[in-house]
């Protein structure tokens, strides 16, 4: 990708029209508009609140429980926004590449942007509720914006990879969606990694090299409890870096193939 490219006015006027679009194309036609925003990761976070919490008592041990499940569901609902509408993406705009020429990539990087724009909206829930729950404000609220980036930059590159094979294979998106429902239980989202732990170390410590749970244990660790497991407080060797290794592979990876792929997407779009 050409930096000096990625960055000129054109290109930038175009991915925050394109942004704002998707945007407003998300919610048009629904009774309750932007308010869906807030209410479907809301409604998620409640249903695994009443199962796992009040009814299976998981989260006991875990301070600011509530918050800390609201905080998973929201980084979750992230992640899995960005990589199923990166992945459609350039099979949604196929018109629009076939009667401008522009970078591509953009098309990916709009979507993904909608979502961060979703993500700043349920950060804002999440820091509510948690002043609610008795969370103390910190400095290391600040640091979020790290761990954020990371899982970001991962789904962009899942985005980009899965996106340009799902141009000519339509199935991606169908079995994107069976990997991602697995994905769900894979990731301490409604379990505290902790009962992982008391079972098996070293399953506790492969769950934490998924830079998915790596991201939302940060997160967690920074803006709710100091008692999230995360990889450096928990593993605390040089393979603690191997969530960001795998972040950095997939991004190469994603955006080689879709440089590859994307002369045919007009085409086959």
């Amino acid at each position: 990708m050409n930096i000096p490219r990625v960055l000129n006015r054109k290109n930038r006027i175009l991915l925050k029209e394109l942004t704002k679009t998707d945007f407003k194309l998300r919610y048009q036609g629904s009774l309750l508009g932007y308010l869906w925003a807030l209410l479907r990761p809301l409604m998620m976070f409640a249903i695994l609140y009443i199962v796992f919490s009040m009814w299976l008592r998981f989260g006991n041990d875990i301070p600011h429980y509530p918050v800390y499940l609201l905080c998973g569901t929201t980084l979750w609902n992230f992640f899995t926004e960005c990589t199923s509408q990166g992945i459609q993406s350039i099979i949604i705009r196929g018109d629009l590449l076939r009667k401008i020429s522009f970078p591509k990539y953009i098309v990916v990087i709009s979507s993904q942007l909608t979502a961060l724009i979703n993500l700043g909206i349920n950060l804002i829930v999440v820091v509510i509720f948690a002043l609610i729950n008795g969370v103390m404000p910190t400095w290391s609220w600040l640091l979020i914006v790290f761990p954020i980036l990371e899982l970001y930059l991962f789904s962009l590159g899942l985005a980009f990879l899965l996106g340009s094979i799902n141009v000519k294979y339509r199935d991606i998106t169908s079995i994107w969606d069976v990997i991602v429902q697995a994905l769900f239980y894979a990731v301490p989202i409604i379990y505290p990694i902790q009962m992982v732990a008391s079972n098996s170390l070293l399953a506790a410590k492969a769950i934490l090299l998924n830079p998915i749970a790596q991201c939302i244990q940060d997160v967690r660790y920074f803006l709710i409890t100091k008692e999230a497991v995360t990889t450096w407080n928990f593993i605390f060797n040089p393979s603690v870096i191997i969530p960001v290794l795998i972040v950095i592979f997939m991004l190469a990876i994603g955006a080689n193939s879709f440089r590859r792929r994307s002369r045919y997407f007009a085409e086959e779009a």
